[in-house]
């Protein structure tokens, strides 16, 4: 049977794993797996989750940072929005 933490979105995770600091230097970056990299290629990838926003329609996105396979050998960072429902806490 899953735990009420497994009905809780990344965003809502994320943010009781949060720092529990008061001052302004709590870093807010937290680790996190991408699925659907912008590679294509089906396997998750360790990302740098920065920041959350709430889209028009009332969606939650995180701007996350990962590489990805730009040529054979050739690797990039790749900076973007993603789906909540496309990140996992690592």
């Amino acid at each position: 049977m899953g735990s009420k933490r497994d009905s809780l979105s990344m965003r809502e995770r994320v943010a009781l794993s949060a720092p529990r600091s008061n001052g302004p230097l709590a870093c807010p970056a937290r680790h996190c797996w991408v699925a659907e990299p912008a590679d294509g290629v089906a396997e998750k990838r360790a990302g740098l989750l920065v920041e959350w926003r709430q889209t028009p329609s009332g969606r939650w996105q995180g701007r996350v940072l990962y590489l990805a396979r730009l040529r054979p050998g050739l690797w990039s960072l790749v900076e973007e929005w993603v789906d909540d429902v496309l990140l996992t806490p690592s």
